[in-house]
């Protein structure tokens, strides 16, 4: 079947079922992780440590990730990915009394690694194969691509769910790993050998972006993500399992609902952000969503300093504020690949995602930290603060369309 499109078309099809089957492993492992270990008695912040190494490690990842798809080339970074991951789940298949803590954090550290090798070489691999000049096709592609994984992350953490509960916690890890390896022998098979391969092997020192519009679009995705994550990762799960009463599966149920709408969302951002009028994105319009994000945050902690129906301004204030910085994800995702050298692609989309596992890793410290000292509203004013701060960072990008 794959015979039948072009070899750009099929090189993509092939990146983005790799990036989807590693995206379903990984929202599954995750819930898995969740799960197992809620139901061995561990609070939810000592569960959210466990992911810790995940997160810390995606930052060291995707520095160094983006100069090693620049020397080997984006094909094998994304086999590496692949195949790390296999041997990630694979330390999970050891019997139950050797699951300690920390073994479980290496596991995840290893998972972490894999995952940001696996994603910075499918967001840059896009870059090449669209025709230069191409940016509404770009945008279009970046979007379905960050879209379809997001919500296949949702999906994952229902799979998660469903496996634990049909095959127990290592035959639910086993079950992944085989079909994973599945994938990476058809992916050894089928990828482009030299795609993404610089002309000129860069040195290391180059892993730092000298581009002004890469530099300022990624300290706006660190503070970005940054507020997501400080209510997302623990603050969020405890508060309407302690206030409301709701249990393991009610709040993994809406966090997987929210993370898949917001891959929905992502997904159709072209459409929203005025494809209709022929302009691209630039940096007025992420501007302008940014600042948008920035008063949800807000609303909701003063619902909920005031009383005004917690649970129901909670949830769909949450909601909205999962449409609105889903399309403030996907422009930024167009952003960094419209924005970086096509012969250096894999460097400057791997710099723009290490500051994005930074935001994130900030988020997931900031999480635990703020709600176990002050509550769920001051992470939200401190995610009003965040968004505040990437809306004015992204003042210094570039505008097309003044």
């Amino acid at each position: 079947m794959l015979k039948n499109f072009s070899t750009e078309i099929r090189q993509y099809l092939i990146i983005t079922g790799n990036y989807w089957a590693f995206t379903l492993t990984d929202g599954a492992l995750r819930m898995l992780v969740v799960l197992h270990f809620h139901q061995l008695g561990y609070s939810p912040l000592q569960i959210a440590m466990l992911f810790l190494f995940y997160e810390m490690f995606g930052v060291i990842t995707n520095l160094i990730g983006g100069w090693l798809g620049a020397r080997l080339g984006l094909n094998r970074t994304m086999n590496i990915g692949l195949g790390l991951q296999i041997i990630a789940l694979s330390m999970l298949l050891v019997p139950a009394s050797m699951l300690s803590v920390v073994w479980v954090m290496a596991a995840q550290a290893l998972s972490g690694i894999a995952k940001d090798l696996n994603k910075m070489s499918a967001k840059s691999s896009v870059k090449l194969l669209v025709p230069q000049d191409a940016e509404g096709a770009l945008y279009k592609w970046v979007a379905i691509l960050t879209g379809s994984k997001n919500t296949l992350k949702g999906v994952g953490f229902f799979l998660g769910g469903v496996l634990l509960s049909l095959l127990g916690f290592q035959d639910a890890v086993l079950a992944m790993a085989a079909a994973l390896a599945l994938v990476f022998l058809f992916s050894l098979l089928n990828l482009k050998q030299d795609l993404g391969k610089a002309k000129h092997k860069p040195k290391f020192t180059h892993v730092l972006s000298k581009s002004r519009a890469i530099n300022y679009l990624s300290a706006a995705r660190l503070f970005l993500f940054g507020a997501r994550d400080v209510w997302f990762v623990v603050a969020l799960p405890v508060y309407l399992a302690a206030n409301f009463g709701w249990n393991h599966w009610w709040v993994g149920g809406f966090m997987a609902v929210w993370i898949i709408g917001y891959g929905v969302v992502q997904s159709f951002a072209p459409l929203i952000t005025g494809k209709k009028t022929g302009n691209v994105p630039d940096g007025k319009t992420a501007f302008l969503w940014a600042s948008g994000l920035m008063l949800i945050p807000a609303l909701i902690a003063l619902a909920l300093h005031f009383e005004i129906r917690p649970l129901q301004s909670l949830v769909v204030g949450l909601l909205v504020f999962g449409v609105v910085f889903a399309v403030n994800s996907s422009l930024h995702s167009y952003l960094i690949v419209s924005y970086a050298s096509r012969d250096s692609v894999s460097l400057d989309v791997g710099f723009y995602y290490m500051a994005n596992a930074m935001g994130r890793l900030l988020g997931t410290v900031l999480s635990g930290y703020m709600f176990q000292v002050a509550g769920l509203e001051m992470c939200l004013w401190i995610s009003t603060l965040f968004i505040g701060i990437s809306a004015l960072i992204t003042l210094g990008l570039p505008r097309y369309f003044d």
